[in-house]
Protein backbone atom coordinates (compact mmCIF):
# COMPACT_ATOMS: atom_id res chain seq x y z
CA UNK A 1 0.00 0.00 0.00
CA UNK A 2 1.17 3.71 -1.11
CA UNK A 3 0.85 5.91 1.93
CA UNK A 4 1.23 9.66 2.13
CA UNK A 5 1.80 11.57 5.38
CA UNK A 6 0.11 15.03 6.53
CA UNK A 7 1.48 16.56 8.80
CA UNK A 8 5.41 16.27 10.24
CA UNK A 9 5.41 16.67 14.17
CA UNK A 10 5.99 14.58 16.63
CA UNK A 11 2.80 11.87 16.01
CA UNK A 12 3.24 12.66 12.76
CA UNK A 13 7.44 11.01 12.66
CA UNK A 14 5.89 8.15 14.60
CA UNK A 15 2.94 7.95 12.23
CA UNK A 16 5.90 7.63 9.35
CA UNK A 17 7.86 5.30 11.02
CA UNK A 18 5.25 3.09 11.82
CA UNK A 19 4.81 3.03 7.77
CA UNK A 20 8.41 2.50 7.22
CA UNK A 21 8.35 -0.21 9.41
CA UNK A 22 5.76 -1.78 7.58
CA UNK A 23 6.92 -4.70 4.88
CA UNK A 24 3.45 -4.03 3.22
CA UNK A 25 3.55 -0.42 2.89
CA UNK A 26 5.14 2.03 1.20
CA UNK A 27 5.85 5.69 2.43
CA UNK A 28 5.66 8.12 -1.11
CA UNK A 29 5.30 11.56 0.14
CA UNK A 30 5.46 13.66 3.58
CA UNK A 31 3.46 17.25 3.81
CA UNK A 32 4.20 20.00 6.53
CA UNK A 33 3.95 23.54 6.46
CA UNK A 34 7.05 23.19 7.15
CA UNK A 35 9.84 22.04 4.27
CA UNK A 36 12.83 21.44 7.24
CA UNK A 37 9.89 19.14 9.31
CA UNK A 38 9.00 17.25 5.93
CA UNK A 39 12.65 16.91 4.62
CA UNK A 40 13.34 15.53 8.69
CA UNK A 41 10.09 12.86 8.41
CA UNK A 42 11.70 11.44 4.81
CA UNK A 43 15.23 11.03 5.39
CA UNK A 44 16.79 8.23 4.46
CA UNK A 45 13.66 7.33 2.48
CA UNK A 46 13.11 7.26 -1.19
CA UNK A 47 9.81 9.43 -0.19
CA UNK A 48 9.35 13.19 -1.35
CA UNK A 49 8.75 16.03 1.01
CA UNK A 50 5.80 18.83 -0.18
CA UNK A 51 4.88 21.80 1.90
CA UNK A 52 1.84 22.12 -1.03
CA UNK A 53 -1.15 20.06 -0.52
CA UNK A 54 -2.14 19.96 -3.99
CA UNK A 55 1.09 19.05 -5.58
CA UNK A 56 1.31 16.33 -2.46
CA UNK A 57 -2.57 15.18 -3.70
CA UNK A 58 -0.91 14.74 -7.23
CA UNK A 59 0.96 11.19 -5.83
CA UNK A 60 0.07 8.09 -7.17
CA UNK A 61 -1.41 7.01 -3.19
CA UNK A 62 -3.83 4.23 -1.85
CA UNK A 63 -4.28 5.99 1.49
CA UNK A 64 -3.20 9.18 3.30
CA UNK A 65 -2.67 9.31 7.23
CA UNK A 66 -3.67 12.73 8.59
CA UNK A 67 -1.41 13.68 11.70
CA UNK A 68 -1.59 17.77 11.29
CA UNK A 69 -3.52 20.07 14.16
CA UNK A 70 -7.32 19.33 14.28
CA UNK A 71 -8.20 22.77 12.62
CA UNK A 72 -7.16 21.25 9.43
CA UNK A 73 -8.14 17.64 9.27
CA UNK A 74 -11.19 18.48 7.53
CA UNK A 75 -9.57 20.04 4.27
CA UNK A 76 -6.75 17.50 4.33
CA UNK A 77 -9.35 14.27 4.73
CA UNK A 78 -11.72 15.58 2.31
CA UNK A 79 -9.05 16.68 -0.27
CA UNK A 80 -7.80 12.64 -0.18
CA UNK A 81 -11.00 11.19 -0.19
CA UNK A 82 -11.56 13.05 -3.20
CA UNK A 83 -9.07 11.89 -4.69
CA UNK A 84 -10.07 8.12 -3.74
CA UNK A 85 -7.80 7.54 -0.93
CA UNK A 86 -8.43 5.85 2.03
CA UNK A 87 -7.32 7.87 5.77
CA UNK A 88 -6.56 7.32 8.68
CA UNK A 89 -6.93 10.68 10.74
CA UNK A 90 -5.54 11.24 14.05
CA UNK A 91 -7.71 12.04 16.92
CA UNK A 92 -9.84 14.11 17.51
CA UNK A 93 -11.39 13.71 13.64
CA UNK A 94 -11.55 17.23 13.95
CA UNK A 95 -11.99 20.41 15.91
CA UNK A 96 -16.17 20.74 15.44
CA UNK A 97 -18.75 18.32 15.27
CA UNK A 98 -19.82 19.77 11.80
CA UNK A 99 -16.51 19.22 10.26
CA UNK A 100 -16.34 15.81 11.73
CA UNK A 101 -19.45 15.23 9.96
CA UNK A 102 -18.94 16.05 6.56
CA UNK A 103 -15.21 13.66 6.80
CA UNK A 104 -17.81 11.36 7.18
CA UNK A 105 -19.95 11.98 4.90
CA UNK A 106 -17.15 12.52 2.20
CA UNK A 107 -15.97 8.91 3.39
CA UNK A 108 -19.18 7.49 2.77
CA UNK A 109 -20.03 9.29 -0.85
CA UNK A 110 -16.32 8.24 -1.76
CA UNK A 111 -16.48 4.63 -0.43
CA UNK A 112 -13.16 4.58 0.92
CA UNK A 113 -12.27 3.82 4.78
CA UNK A 114 -12.45 6.30 7.32
CA UNK A 115 -10.16 5.41 10.72
CA UNK A 116 -9.84 7.47 13.23
CA UNK A 117 -6.49 7.42 15.87
CA UNK A 118 -7.91 5.87 18.57
CA UNK A 119 -4.65 4.32 19.53
CA UNK A 120 -5.51 3.33 23.65
CA UNK A 121 -7.42 0.54 22.04
CA UNK A 122 -4.65 -1.12 21.12
CA UNK A 123 -2.95 -0.50 24.45
CA UNK A 124 -2.03 -3.77 26.25
CA UNK A 125 -4.21 -2.63 29.18
CA UNK A 126 -7.27 -1.54 27.11
CA UNK A 127 -6.77 -5.36 25.41
CA UNK A 128 -7.22 -7.30 28.61
CA UNK A 129 -9.98 -4.90 29.88
CA UNK A 130 -11.91 -5.66 26.31
CA UNK A 131 -11.02 -9.05 26.22
CA UNK A 132 -12.14 -9.74 29.93
CA UNK A 133 -15.62 -8.66 29.40
CA UNK A 134 -15.94 -10.31 25.73
CA UNK A 135 -15.04 -13.34 27.79
CA UNK A 136 -17.43 -13.11 30.22
CA UNK A 137 -15.20 -12.89 33.00
CA UNK A 138 -16.91 -10.31 35.13
CA UNK A 139 -20.24 -11.58 34.05
CA UNK A 140 -22.84 -8.84 32.71
CA UNK A 141 -22.03 -5.33 32.81
CA UNK A 142 -23.51 -3.00 35.17
CA UNK A 143 -21.56 0.61 34.89
CA UNK A 144 -18.32 1.92 33.74
CA UNK A 145 -15.88 4.43 35.05
CA UNK A 146 -13.80 6.45 32.46
CA UNK A 147 -10.92 9.29 33.57
CA UNK A 148 -8.51 11.07 31.54
CA UNK A 149 -6.06 13.89 32.89
CA UNK A 150 -3.17 15.60 33.44
CA UNK A 151 -1.11 18.45 35.40
CA UNK A 152 -1.94 21.14 32.82
CA UNK A 153 -0.73 23.79 30.03
CA UNK A 154 2.77 22.78 30.49
CA UNK A 155 2.18 19.47 29.13
CA UNK A 156 1.36 21.03 25.46
CA UNK A 157 4.33 21.54 22.89
CA UNK A 158 1.88 24.39 21.13
CA UNK A 159 -0.67 26.64 22.25
CA UNK A 160 -2.86 24.82 19.46
CA UNK A 161 -2.80 22.09 20.97
CA UNK A 162 -4.92 23.48 23.58
CA UNK A 163 -6.52 26.77 22.72
CA UNK A 164 -9.91 27.09 20.77
CA UNK A 165 -10.77 26.99 18.18
CA UNK A 166 -7.96 25.86 16.92
CA UNK A 167 -8.10 22.83 19.23
CA UNK A 168 -12.01 22.44 19.12
CA UNK A 169 -12.17 22.86 23.03
CA UNK A 170 -9.74 21.52 26.17
CA UNK A 171 -9.79 18.51 28.38
CA UNK A 172 -12.65 16.44 26.61
CA UNK A 173 -10.68 17.39 23.05
CA UNK A 174 -7.52 16.24 24.22
CA UNK A 175 -7.24 13.68 27.21
CA UNK A 176 -10.72 13.37 27.41
CA UNK A 177 -11.19 12.42 23.97
CA UNK A 178 -9.58 8.88 24.26
CA UNK A 179 -11.94 8.40 27.64
CA UNK A 180 -14.84 9.06 25.56
CA UNK A 181 -13.80 6.50 22.81
CA UNK A 182 -12.79 3.72 25.79
CA UNK A 183 -16.20 4.35 26.93
CA UNK A 184 -18.21 3.71 23.58
CA UNK A 185 -15.46 0.88 23.27
CA UNK A 186 -17.13 -1.10 26.02
CA UNK A 187 -20.64 -0.24 25.91
CA UNK A 188 -21.19 -0.30 22.19
CA UNK A 189 -22.55 3.12 21.95
CA UNK A 190 -23.59 6.38 24.13
CA UNK A 191 -26.41 8.07 23.06
CA UNK A 192 -27.13 9.81 26.10
CA UNK A 193 -24.97 12.60 27.89
CA UNK A 194 -25.77 14.84 31.42
CA UNK A 195 -22.43 16.76 32.70
CA UNK A 196 -20.91 20.02 33.44
CA UNK A 197 -17.79 21.19 32.68
CA UNK A 198 -15.82 24.41 33.51
CA UNK A 199 -12.59 27.04 32.82
CA UNK A 200 -11.95 27.67 36.63
CA UNK A 201 -8.46 26.57 36.91
CA UNK A 202 -6.60 27.55 33.69
CA UNK A 203 -8.95 30.40 32.45
CA UNK A 204 -8.78 29.75 29.08
CA UNK A 205 -12.07 30.71 27.08
CA UNK A 206 -13.88 28.00 25.02
CA UNK A 207 -11.22 25.43 26.64
CA UNK A 208 -12.59 23.44 29.53
CA UNK A 209 -10.17 22.16 32.03
CA UNK A 210 -12.54 19.70 33.91
CA UNK A 211 -15.93 17.97 32.53
CA UNK A 212 -17.69 15.59 34.03
CA UNK A 213 -20.58 13.47 33.19
CA UNK A 214 -23.02 10.62 32.90
CA UNK A 215 -23.35 9.14 29.66
CA UNK A 216 -25.52 6.14 28.81
CA UNK A 217 -25.79 3.43 26.73
CA UNK A 218 -29.36 3.05 24.62
CA UNK A 219 -29.58 0.04 26.52
CA UNK A 220 -29.56 2.00 30.05
CA UNK A 221 -25.64 1.19 31.08
CA UNK A 222 -24.29 4.14 32.46
CA UNK A 223 -20.55 5.22 32.60
CA UNK A 224 -19.10 8.29 34.70
CA UNK A 225 -16.85 9.89 32.78
CA UNK A 226 -13.98 12.56 33.78
CA UNK A 227 -11.46 14.86 31.97
CA UNK A 228 -9.26 17.36 33.40
CA UNK A 229 -6.09 19.35 32.90
CA UNK A 230 -6.27 19.35 37.05
CA UNK A 231 -5.17 16.13 37.92
CA UNK A 232 -2.11 17.14 39.77
CA UNK A 233 -1.00 14.02 40.41
CA UNK A 234 0.13 13.71 36.80
CA UNK A 235 -1.05 11.81 33.54
CA UNK A 236 -3.13 9.11 33.87
CA UNK A 237 -5.61 7.44 32.09
CA UNK A 238 -8.24 4.66 33.46
CA UNK A 239 -11.45 2.62 32.54
CA UNK A 240 -13.03 0.38 35.36
CA UNK A 241 -15.71 -1.83 34.09
CA UNK A 242 -18.20 -3.57 37.03
CA UNK A 243 -20.32 -6.52 36.29
CA UNK A 244 -22.49 -8.75 38.18
CA UNK A 245 -19.34 -11.40 38.93
CA UNK A 246 -16.61 -8.85 39.19
CA UNK A 247 -14.64 -5.86 37.88
CA UNK A 248 -12.17 -5.20 35.65
CA UNK A 249 -9.60 -2.27 35.60
CA UNK A 250 -6.91 -1.04 33.39
CA UNK A 251 -5.21 2.42 34.15
CA UNK A 252 -1.63 3.77 32.19
CA UNK A 253 0.74 5.33 33.23
CA UNK A 254 1.99 2.84 34.46
CA UNK A 255 0.21 0.26 32.62
CA UNK A 256 -1.69 -2.18 35.04
CA UNK A 257 -4.47 -3.81 35.20
CA UNK A 258 -6.70 -5.41 37.95
CA UNK A 259 -9.23 -8.30 37.72
CA UNK A 260 -11.60 -9.26 40.59
CA UNK A 261 -14.23 -11.56 40.09
CA UNK A 262 -16.77 -13.69 42.34
CA UNK A 263 -19.21 -16.34 40.66
CA UNK A 264 -21.44 -16.48 43.38
CA UNK A 265 -22.35 -14.92 46.78
CA UNK A 266 -20.73 -17.57 48.90
CA UNK A 267 -17.79 -18.31 46.21
CA UNK A 268 -14.24 -16.53 47.18
CA UNK A 269 -12.95 -13.47 45.32
CA UNK A 270 -9.87 -14.22 43.09
CA UNK A 271 -7.98 -11.26 42.25
CA UNK A 272 -5.07 -10.96 39.65
CA UNK A 273 -2.82 -8.20 38.94
CA UNK A 274 -1.21 -7.69 35.83
CA UNK A 275 2.27 -5.10 35.68
CA UNK A 276 3.99 -4.46 32.90
CA UNK A 277 7.73 -3.64 33.84
CA UNK A 278 8.99 -4.13 30.46
CA UNK A 279 6.61 -0.79 29.74
CA UNK A 280 7.61 0.62 32.58
CA UNK A 281 11.69 0.26 31.81
CA UNK A 282 11.43 0.35 27.82
CA UNK A 283 9.68 4.27 28.78
CA UNK A 284 11.92 4.82 30.95
CA UNK A 285 15.07 4.39 28.95
CA UNK A 286 13.32 5.12 25.84
CA UNK A 287 10.19 7.05 26.33
CA UNK A 288 6.33 7.14 25.81
CA UNK A 289 6.61 7.07 22.05
CA UNK A 290 7.89 3.42 22.00
CA UNK A 291 4.85 2.37 23.03
CA UNK A 292 2.61 4.89 21.05
CA UNK A 293 4.88 3.22 18.54
CA UNK A 294 3.92 -0.09 18.57
CA UNK A 295 -0.20 0.77 19.15
CA UNK A 296 0.59 2.78 15.57
CA UNK A 297 2.01 0.00 13.57
CA UNK A 298 -1.24 -2.77 15.19
CA UNK A 299 -3.08 -0.01 13.88
CA UNK A 300 -1.62 0.72 10.35
CA UNK A 301 -1.91 -3.42 10.32
CA UNK A 302 -5.81 -3.20 10.91
CA UNK A 303 -6.30 -0.18 9.06
CA UNK A 304 -4.72 -2.23 5.79
CA UNK A 305 -6.76 -5.27 6.72
CA UNK A 306 -10.00 -2.68 6.83
CA UNK A 307 -9.17 -1.24 3.56
CA UNK A 308 -8.99 -4.97 1.78
CA UNK A 309 -12.42 -5.74 3.37
CA UNK A 310 -11.45 -7.20 7.02
CA UNK A 311 -14.10 -6.39 9.84
CA UNK A 312 -14.62 -6.87 13.82
CA UNK A 313 -11.50 -5.61 14.44
CA UNK A 314 -10.34 -2.73 17.04
CA UNK A 315 -9.53 0.04 14.41
CA UNK A 316 -11.91 3.37 15.09
CA UNK A 317 -13.89 4.25 12.32
CA UNK A 318 -15.29 7.63 10.79
CA UNK A 319 -18.24 6.96 13.44
CA UNK A 320 -16.40 6.50 16.61
CA UNK A 321 -14.56 10.00 15.71
CA UNK A 322 -17.87 11.62 15.03
CA UNK A 323 -19.31 10.22 18.22
CA UNK A 324 -16.54 11.23 20.28
CA UNK A 325 -16.63 14.88 19.20
CA UNK A 326 -20.57 14.65 19.39
CA UNK A 327 -20.27 14.02 23.08
CA UNK A 328 -17.90 16.59 23.74
CA UNK A 329 -20.75 19.28 22.31
CA UNK A 330 -23.01 17.77 24.26
CA UNK A 331 -21.50 18.20 28.19
CA UNK A 332 -20.89 21.87 26.55
CA UNK A 333 -24.71 21.99 25.59
CA UNK A 334 -25.69 20.28 28.75
CA UNK A 335 -23.18 22.70 31.04
CA UNK A 336 -25.23 25.40 29.57
CA UNK A 337 -28.88 23.86 29.79
CA UNK A 338 -29.24 21.59 32.96
CA UNK A 339 -30.86 19.07 30.77
CA UNK A 340 -29.84 16.00 29.71
CA UNK A 341 -28.35 15.40 25.52
CA UNK A 342 -29.91 12.74 23.93
CA UNK A 343 -28.07 12.12 20.49
CA UNK A 344 -29.44 9.25 17.84
CA UNK A 345 -27.36 5.80 17.31
CA UNK A 346 -25.03 6.21 14.52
Amino acid sequence: MRIGVIGAGVIGKLRVQSILENPGTNLVGVLDFSKQAANDAIAGTSARAFTDLDEFMDLEMDAVVVSTPPEFHESAALAALERGRHVLCEKPLSNTVEAGRRIVEAARKANRVLAVGFNLRYYPFMKFVKTTIDQGRIGTVDHVRVFGGHDGLHNFRADWQYKAPASGGGAMMDVGIHASDLARYVLGEVTSVYGFMSESVWHVPGSEDNAVAVLLSPSGIPATYHATWGEWKGYQTYIEVYGTHGMVRGSYAPMQNLLITQEGPDAPRKKTRRFYPEIMIREKLKSWKTTALLSFKEELRDFIATTAGASGLPLADGNDGLRALELAAAVRQSTQTHEAVHLPPL
